[in-house]
Order: structure tokens, then sequence, then C-alpha cells
């Protein structure tokens, strides 16, 4: 068993320039619904850390969790999904330069991880986002989520064609699930290891 991830939410933020200096960041990106919140609460153990809701794109803000010490200018930090969420185009359309902006301009930013939902494997959007990230020169890792809710008998095949769609190799994704728990351990320690 892994320790908990020790962060603490330290704020929302709506513009780059609404944060505070900080040393070192990590981000997650991903489409509506794809879990970015039930998995910071997993990394953490924590229920209640990241506001889950069942309608998509509850995230609407770029939100920033802490390392402790209080202060220690670490962040994880998790943006709005991208996709179907149920909000008017215009709102959208703030959300997606929102996150662009913190993207390409935030100076602490060394890396994203891509939420991809192994139910549904990778959309079309998440291809263009991937694409994007290549373009603007910024690192980025795999995490599959959700992989509780795959069949056994079906998991092989999944994870096969997961991983073909991506242009990877299987060892490039990380396979986790928040609610099993599959995978946090390991998804923990990769984390752990980007701030040492």
């Amino acid at each position: 068993m892994s320790s908990p991830l020790p962060i603490n939410f330290l704020q929302s933020a709506a513009r780059l320039n609404q944060l505070p200096d900080r040393v070192l960041e990590l981000a997650f990106i991903g489409r509506s619904n794809v879990g970015k919140s039930s998995l910071i609460n997993a990394l953490a153990n924590r229920k209640k850390l990241a506001k889950i809701s069942k309608t998509p794109g509850a995230t609407q803000l770029i939100n920033v969790y802490e390392f402790n010490p209080e202060g220690s200018g670490n962040w994880l930090v998790d943006l709005p999904g991208y996709g179907f969420a149920k909000a008017p185009k215009q709102e959208m359309e703030r959300w997606r330069m929102m996150i662009e902006e913190y993207l390409i301009e935030s100076p602490a930013l060394g890396g994203v991880y891509v939420l991809i939902d192994s139910v549904v494997g990778p959309t079309p959007l998440d291809l263009q986002t991937i694409e994007w990230l290549e373009h603007i020169n910024l690192s980025y890792r795999f995490v599959a989520t959700k992989i509780d809710k795959i069949r056994p008998s079906k998991s092989r095949g999944r994870r096969k064609d997961l991983v073909e769609k991506l242009g990877v190799e299987k060892n490039d994704v990380m396979w986790v699930s928040a609610s099993s728990g599959a995978g946090i351990p390991q998804l923990r320690s990769e984390i752990l290891d980007y701030f040492d």
C-alpha cells in the first residue's frame, strides 16, 4: 500500500494571472467525464477533496492542489474537461482559451497527464489535444481511467486497441481505476518522483 499524496486544495482561478508564484506544476487534462476529480481524490485518499459531479463539465476553473508543506509551490493542477459539457458555446470557448493560456504560458508547468477513458478509448478530441501538446512542445504521459468498468474478458483487446489508436507502446500508458484503486500506488509514486 502506498501513502496518499499529501495535497490540499489551494485555489481556483479563471485566468493564469490570478495564480500566485509557484515552483513546479503537473497538470491533469482530459475530456469531460473522464474522471479527473475522482482520480485526484483517489491519489489523496480523500473522498471530497475534488468536487465530483454526475454532469460532465463540472470543473469550470483551473483548480490547484498544493503539496505539503503549504507554500511548497509544488502543484497538481486539475483543468476543465473538453468535450460534451452541457454549457453554452460561448462558455465552452472561454474554457478552451483558459486551458490554452495556462498550458502555453504557465512558467512552472513541466508536463501533463492526458487522461483517456479506457471504456470509450481515445476520441477525436483527445487525439487533437495530443497533437496540440506536441505542437507546443509540452511533455505528456497517458493515463487510462475507469479500467474497473471493462470486463476481464475484454480487457486485453481494449488495451491493445487503445494503445494502437494512441500510436504508443503498452508500457507508455498507465492503467488506473479511482474506484478499485488499481494502478493508483504506481501513479502516486510517479508523481512524487516528478516533484522530487
